[in-house]
C-alpha cells in the first residue's frame, strides 16, 4: 500500500513515498523534491557471508532521461559513472555505514537511481534521506534515522539546500550528514572561512537533519516492517580468555614499536605464533571457526590497547603527545621536466605532487544531467599499493582515490588565480609514495608546494592537517596529524585544510553514533595549530611563487580585439585562425569577448602569431600612409588593399598630378603603392589618394 509523507525544509518541500515501487526489495522509498525524484532501494543478504566486515556497497546512478537527454558517445547509453556520481555514493555510503549493528556481516546493497531532475536542487541531498528511510522502512537492522544537508551562505545568510543558482554566489559548500544524537559526516569547501563561522554552519546544518529524522519517523510509524532478528557470532568465553591471556600484554608492547614496518612484522608474528599454540591440534570446521575467531580477538584488543595507551599515558602509537605533528621535510623542483613539482614528507607519509600548465584544448568535458560542463583544473591522486608495502592491482581508480583527490581539489582550488589573469588549463597529480596517515592532506601540501615551484600566482598558501578522536564514555583525547593505526582504531577521522585567514576544505567521518559540538570545536581549533605548523614548515622551503613558469610550460600572450573582429580573425569556416595557427605553430584560444590567448614555448611565435592578428584586426587610419597592393583596376580608379581584407578606393583624380585616360596607363593589378587616407565615411567606405605623396611637376 502506498504510503508518504512531507516536511518543508528550508526553501524546498520533501516527500517521501513507500509500497508503490520496487515492493521485491527489503526497502524501497521514492524521495520528491519538485520536479526531483530519486528512488532508492536497499536489499540485504538473508544468509550471512564468510567476511568479518560489513560488506556494504552502494550505488548512485544518473539516468539522462531524468533531464530529457540522450547520453553522449558511441553506444548512446549510460556508462561508469563519473566522478561526481562515485563522491554522491561515498556521501551516501559514509553516514550510514557506523549505524549497522556490530557484528552484522550480511551483504547489502543500497542503489539510488535518479528519475527526474531539474538541475537545481542537488539529487545526492535527496539520495541519501531515500537511503536511510529505506532502511528504517525495512526489516533490515539499522540504528537511525539519518539525513544530508547541503548548506550555502549569501550574504552571510545560511540556507538550506541551496538552488544551484545559489551556490554560485555563496562562500560555502557544505554537506553534513547526522542523525538526532549528532553530526556523522562533513564535506565541503569554503573560501577562507573562520572556524566560528564553520561551526555556526554545522549547528544550522543539524537543525534541518532533525527536520529529516521526523520526516522519516513518520513514514517508519506508518509503514515499517518488523526488524529482522540478528544475533552476532559469539566467540567461545573460555577460548576467548586464553587468548587474551596469551597475547594483551604482547600487544601492549608492541604498539611501542614506533617504525610502522616492524610494528607491523612483530604483529604478524604474534598472529602466527598464536595460530600454532591455540589452532595446531584443530581440524575441519572447528579450525576455521577458531581461526577467524582468534583474528577477531587480536583486531578487538589492538583497538583496546591502543585507544588505552592514549588515554591512559597519553602516549600515541609512534610516541608523540596528543598534539604534536611528525617531522616534516618539504623538497621543490625535484622532476627537472615537469612544470612544477613538490615532494612532502610527514613522518612516514610522503607524496610527491606535479603541476602542468595546459591551454584550452586541455580542459576536461564532462557529460553530465545538467548538460556539458568543462573544468579548467584537475587534481588526480594516486594510491599505488606499493605505498604500503603491499602488492595489488594496478590501473583504474578507486573511489578512495577519487574521494581523496576531490577533497585536496577543494583545498587547492580556492588559492588559484582568476582564469582572466593566468587563462592556464591546470592539473595536479599527486603520487603517494608512502602512507601512514592522512596522503590526502599529504597531497594538498605537496600540490601546494607544486604550485608555488610552477610559477602559479596563488592568492595564499594552504596546508592540510587530520585530526583523529578516542572517545570512551567520558574520556576524551582529540589526537593531531593522525596515523593509519589511529584511523583505523579511532573514532573520527576530520581532515581540515586551509591558510592562516581560514579553512579552504574539510572532511570528517566518524565511526561512532554522532559527536557532540563541543568537541568539533576543540577538534577545529586543534587542526588550526596544526595546519599553521605545517605551513610555517613547507613556507621555510619556499613561501613565494617562482617569478616565471618553467621553460616547458607553453607561455602565454593575451591581446584584446574588438569583438566585432572577432569573426575577422577566425575567418570563414575557421580558415583564417587555421592559416595562422599552421604558420607559427601556436595554440590560439579566442573568446566572444575579443580575449585572445596566444600559446607557445616559443616567443618568437607568438610575437609573429601576435603581429598577423594584429593586421587582421588593425582599422584605418584617416592621414595615415600606407603601402598597398592594387588589387583591382576600373574606369573610375583603383581598389587598393591596404590592410588585409580592408579595401579602399583611389579615384582616377587621385592617381598622378597629371591628368590620365586610364588608371592602367600607371598602375597595374598586384603592384604595391603607397597610399594616403583621405577620408572613412559613415558607411565605412575608404577614400584613398596617391598623388598627395608625389612632388608636383614644374
Amino acid at each position: 500500500m502506498k504510503t508518504t509523507t512531507s516536511i518543508k525544509v528550508g526553501q524546498n518541500e520533501f516527500t517521501l513515498e513507500t509500497g508503490r515501487l520496487a515492493k521485491q526489495a527489503d526497502g524501497a522509498v521514492l524521495v520528491t523534491c519538485g520536479a526531483n525524484m530519486v528512488l532508492v532501494t536497499v536489499v540485504s543478504d538473508k544468509r550471512e557471508g564468510d567476511m568479518d566486515f560489513l560488506p556494504l556497497t552502494v550505488e548512485y546512478q544518473e539516468k539522462f532521461y531524468a533531464t530529457g537527454k540522450i547520453p553522449g558517445g558511441y553506444f548512446k547509453r549510460e556508462g561508469r559513472p563519473t566522478g561526481d556520481a562515485t563522491l554522491t555514493a561515498r556521501i551516501i555510503d559514509r553516514p550510514i555505514r557506523p549505524l549497522f549493528p556490530e557484528g552484522y556481516f550480511f551483504n547489502t546493497q543500497v542503489v539510488a537511481t535518479v528519475l527526474s531532475s531539474d538541475g537545481q536542487i542537488d539529487s545526492g541531498v535527496l539520495a541519501s534521506l531515500g537511503a536511510s528511510a529505506a532502511l528504517s522502512t525495512s526489516d533490515i537492522p539499522f540504528k537511525g534515522p539519518t539525513a544530508l544537508v547541503h548548506v550555502g551562505r549569501i550574504d552571510g545568510q545560511l540556507i538550506a539546500n541551496p538552488s544551484k543558482a545559489q551556490l554560485e554566489n555563496s562562500d560555502m559548500d557544505i554537506m553534513v550528514a547526522g542523525s538526532k544524537n549528532g553530526i556523522l559526516m562533513v564535506e565541503g569547501e569554503s573560501k577562507y572561512i573562520s572556524e566560528e563561522d564553520l561551526m555556526s554552519a554545522l549547528k544550522f546544518a543539524h537543525e534541518n537533519i532533525l527536520s529529516f529524522v521526523k520526516l522519516q519517523e513518520d513514514l517508519v510509524q506508518k509503514a515499517s516492517k518488523p526488524k529482522r532478528q540478528f544475533t552476532p557470532r559469539e566467540i567461545d568465553p573460555a577460548f576467548k580468555a586464553d587468548v587474551e591471556k596469551a597475547l594483551y600484554s604482547n600487544i601492549q608492547d608492541n604498539f611501542k614499536i614506533r617504525e610502522k614496518v616492524k610494528r607491523y612484522e612483530a604483529f604478524n608474528q604474534l598472529k602466527k605464533a598464536a595460530e600454532q599454540q591455540f589452532l595446531a591440534s584443530l581440524d575441519g570446521d572447528l579450525l576455521g571457526t577458531r581461526k577467524k575467531e582468534l583474528s577477531a580477538l587480536i583486531e578487538d584488543m589492538k583497538y583496546r590497547a591502543s585507544r588505552n595507551m592514549i588515554l591512559d599515558e597519553g602516549v600515541r602509537i609512534d610516541g608523540r603527545d596528543t598534539l604534536t605533528v611528525r617531522p616534516i621535510a618539504c623538497e621543490v623542483g625535484v622532476l627537472p621536466r615537469t612544470h612544477g613539482s613538490g615532494l612532502f614528507t610527514r613522518g612516514e607519509t610522503q607524496v610527491i605532487g606535479t603541476v602542468t600548465l595546459g591551454t584550452s584544448d586541455d580542459e576536461q568535458m564532462i557529460d553530465t544531467l545538467g548538460g556539458m560542463v568543462t573544468k579548467k583544473f584537475m587534481l588526480h591522486y594516486n594510491f599505488p599499493p606499493y605505498s604500503v608495502g603491499e602488492t595489488g592491482r594496478m590501473g583504474g581508480q578507486s573511489r578512495r582515490e577519487i574521494g581523496h583527490g576531490f577533497l585536496a581539489e577543494r583545498a587547492l582550488k580556492a588559492v588559484l588565480p582568476p582564469y582572466e589573469k593566468f587563462p592556464y588549463t591546470l592539473r595536479i597529480v599527486s603520487e603517494v609514495l608512502e602512507s601512514n596517515g592522512s596522503s590526502s592532506m599529504g597531497t594538498v601540501c605537496s600540490g601546494m608546494l607544486a604550485l608555488l615551484d610552477a610559477g602559479v600566482p596563488v592568492v595564499a598558501n594552504v596546508a592540510g592537517v587530520a585530526m583523529g578522536l578516542i572517545k570512551e564514555g567520558t574520556r576524551v583525547a582529540i589526537l593531531t596529524d593522525i596515523l593509519g593505526d589511529e584511523d583505523h582504531l579511532g573514532d573520527m577521522d576530520f581532515k581540515v585544510a586551509g591558510g592562516r585567514d581560514g579553512i579552504t576544505s574539510f572532511q570528517m567521518d566518524i565511526k561512532i553514533e554522532g559527536l557532540t559540538f563541543e568537541i568539533m570545536e576543540k577538534a577545529l581549533a586543534q587542526a588550526k595549530t596544526g595546519r599553521n605548523h605545517i605551513l610555517a614548515e613547507m613556507e621555510k622551503v619556499m613561501s613565494q611563487p617562482r617569478n616565471a613558469i618553467s621553460e616547458y610550460a607553453p607561455r602565454i600572450e593575451t591581446i584584446k580585439i574588438k569583438p566585432e573582429k572577432v569573426r575577422e580573425v577566425i575567418g570563414s569556416g575557421g580558415k583564417v585562425i587555421r592559416g595562422i595557427i599552421e604558420a607559427t605553430g601556436v595554440k590560439i584560444d579566442i573568446e566572444d569577448d575579443g580575449t585572445i590567448n596566444i600559446f607557445s614555448s616559443e616567443m618568437e611565435s607568438i610575437a609573429k602569431a601576435k603581429k598577423m592578428i594584429s593586421d587582421i584586426c588593425e582599422e584605418v587610419e584617416v592621414g595615415k600612409v600606407y603601402s598597398g597592393r592594387v588589387v583591382k583596376i576600373t574606369d573610375f580608379g583603383a581598389f587598393v588593399e591596404v590592410l588585409p581584407n580592408t579595401q579602399g578606393l583611389l579615384h582616377i583624380s587621385e592617381v598622378a598630378h597629371d591628368r590620365i585616360r586610364s588608371v592602367g596607363e600607371v598602375l597595374k593589378e598586384g603592384e604595391n603603392i603607397d597610399v594616403k587616407v583621405l577620408d572613412v565615411d559613415r558607411t565605412g567606405r575608404i577614400k584613398l589618394s596617391r598623388k598627395v605623396l608625389l612632388d608636383r611637376p614644374n
